[in-house]
């Protein structure tokens, strides 16, 4: 038993674990004060850095590791609050997109200052910029790996990763 003690296999998804319970934590009460949860904040820019503005329900879900349910009642919840909209696919009737609205759009615009200066502060600035894009280059392959539908429904865009944040 001794020798698990110091797997490193072991070793690195307990740090991993660890980093992002921190984060989720001190995103949480800020997110909070601007009314959103965490899965909300999650579907706004999951929206909003896709072409359109807008995915299918399906590609939502695969890119939040929602269900399909759990993701219809978030963008239900989203909808009655005037934060997204919803429209019926045209070439398929089993299919609905959901898309930011203004509103949805003016939330994440008052949100995300503090939001990037808390990933600031306890994530970004506590790597040097080489080792960031490193760091960011390990957690695509891991990722990729692990969720494959990461990045389902972004067609065409060079890389939903690195696309730049909206702006009001």
């Amino acid at each position: 038993m001794a020798e698990l003690h110091e797997d490193p296999r072991i070793t690195a998804v307990g740090l991993l674990a660890e980093t992002f319970t921190g984060l989720s934590a001190r995103f949480a009460a800020q997110l909070a004060w601007h009314n959103l949860s965490a899965v909300e904040f999650e579907v706004l820019m999951r929206l909003v850095r896709s072409p359109e503005h807008e995915l299918r329900m399906t590609d939502l879900a695969a890119q939040t590791s929602l269900s399909t349910s759990g993701v219809t009642r978030v963008v239900d919840r989203m909808e009655r609050d005037g934060l997204l909209r919803r429209r019926a696919c045209p070439t398929d009737r089993r299919s609905s997109y959901a898309g930011v609205t203004s509103a949805g759009v003016a939330r994440l615009t008052e949100t995300l200052p503090g939001h990037l200066e808390l990933i600031e502060q306890w994530f970004t600035s506590q790597l040097e910029p080489a080792e960031l894009d490193q760091f960011l280059d390990y957690l695509r392959r891991i990722r990729d790996a692990v969720n494959p539908c990461a990045t389902a429904g972004a067609d065409g865009a060079p890389d939903e990763d690195r696309a730049e944040p909206v702006s009001a």
